[in-house]
């Protein structure tokens, strides 16, 4: 029995030895990729923060209570569009008292310009008219005297008193024509119009309080903060709401300090927010930054770039992922940065038509995620290996496997 067994034995170990041998013979598998061309973009990838290309924070010049807020948050406002209104007791009485006495001055100046009160006016005209027919009738009287002095019906000295009556009257009637031109003064009229603009100067003041009530809109844009909120009370200089342009917008992209090399104005920028994922907008560098400051743990330059934003979705304040594309190389021949190795110097192992492989220096030049451009070293089609398990050696020889 036992004979029997280890004659079957035998056949099956000399079978597995001689599989064990030609498998041990057969040269490693290695996955290979081929050198094409495409278009190759160097992407500097980071962070950066939304701002409104332009904007102004619109602050209370007064002190008041907001009476009604008449925006919202996001809306899209005319410049001198009112955007709220504050509440202020007593300005409208005010400004009634006020124009009262513009009304009043105003008044005051045209009685001035024409003369003076009429009662006045009116009291002296009336006098002088008086003495002048009391002088017409001791005039009458004098000259019937002096025709009875010719006769010698009457004396002389009745004759003196009759013109000393006349001449009396005349100096009656001469002060007040004088009075008549002296009743109003250059220095009354003066004064009086003094009092009209200073009481019109006061209607106006009133009148821009009561403006300042309505807070109005400075630019158009979109209101893209508003810490006001009705039936709060705001004193002078605090903020109602900021207003910006939105399209476009500008991002202000964080640039680590060894990268800012990379960075030119002009280069395209694309922007992605974790909060819409899918969305992109694009743009490009506005400008370089002029310094470079702490963010964190890291050193960083500012670039400013444009980033068009139609619909409004980019907020201001928004963190958003930028992609700034500061290469591009049309036509690069290519290979996986996977397959490219750091052993004696920069290099791969090539693929020659014996199946051995070929250790090849090559000069790296831009890349992206996937690829690098191999500038020289290698040739259109060239098949270079990718990572295995086995360890590669130059002139090795191997089963490539194509990919």
């Amino acid at each position: 029995m036992k004979k029997t067994l280890l004659l079957l034995l035998i056949p099956i170990a000399v079978g597995l030895g001689i599989w064990f041998l030609r498998h041990k013979a057969e040269p490693p598998k290695v996955p290979f990729a081929k050198a094409t061309r495409a278009a190759l973009s160097n992407t500097l990838s980071t962070n950066g923060k939304v701002e409104p290309f332009e904007f102004i924070d619109v602050r209370v010049e007064t002190r008041g209570l907001v009476k009604r807020l008449l925006v919202h948050q996001g809306d899209t406002v005319r410049s001198g569009q009112v955007l709220a209104e504050l509440n202020q007791p007593g300005l409208a009485e005010d400004l009634a008292a006020s124009e009262a006495r513009v009304a009043s001055a105003r008044a005051e100046v045209e009685t001035l310009e024409t003369g003076g009160r009429s009662a006045d006016r009116a009291e002296l005209e009336g006098n002088v008219n008086r003495l002048k027919g009391q002088r017409a009738a001791a005039q009458s009287n004098l000259e019937s005297l002096q025709r009875l002095l010719e006769l010698k019906a009457t004396t002389p000295h009745e004759v003196q008193l009759a013109k000393q009556a006349v001449a009396d009257l005349d100096v009656q009637i001469q002060s007040l024509e004088q009075r008549q031109k002296s009743l109003v003064g250059k220095g009354d009229v003066e004064s009086a119009q003094a009092h009209l603009r200073e009481a019109q100067a006061n209607v106006q003041l009133a009148r821009t309080r009561i403006g300042q009530n309505q807070i109005v809109a400075p630019m158009s844009g979109t209101v893209y903060d508003l810490p006001a909120r009705a039936g709060a009370y705001l004193n002078p200089g605090d903020p109602v709401c900021s207003i910006g342009k939105l399209d476009p917008v500008r991002v202000r992209v964080y640039v680590d300090e060894p990268e800012l090399g990379r960075v030119s104005p002009g280069e395209s920028v694309r922007i992605t927010w974790d909060a819409l994922p899918g969305k992109e907008w694009f743009g490009t560098v506005e400008k370089r930054p002029t310094q470079v400051v702490a963010l964190g743990s890291r050193q960083v330059g500012e670039v400013l770039s444009t980033i068009a934003n139609p619909n409004h979705e980019l907020v201001p304040g928004t963190n958003v992922n930028a992609f700034i594309l500061t290469q591009v190389v049309k036509n690069a021949l290519s290979v996986p940065k996977t397959a490219v190795r750091h052993e004696s110097g920069v290099g791969v192992y090539l693929l020659q038509k014996d199946n051995t492989i070929e250790w090849r220096p090559i000069k790296t030049g831009v890349s992206d995620a996937l690829r690098v451009q191999a500038e020289s070293g290698l040739q259109e089609g060239d098949m270079v290996a990718q990572p295995s398990d086995q360890p590669l050696r130059d002139g090795m020889k191997v089963t490539p496997v194509l990919q």
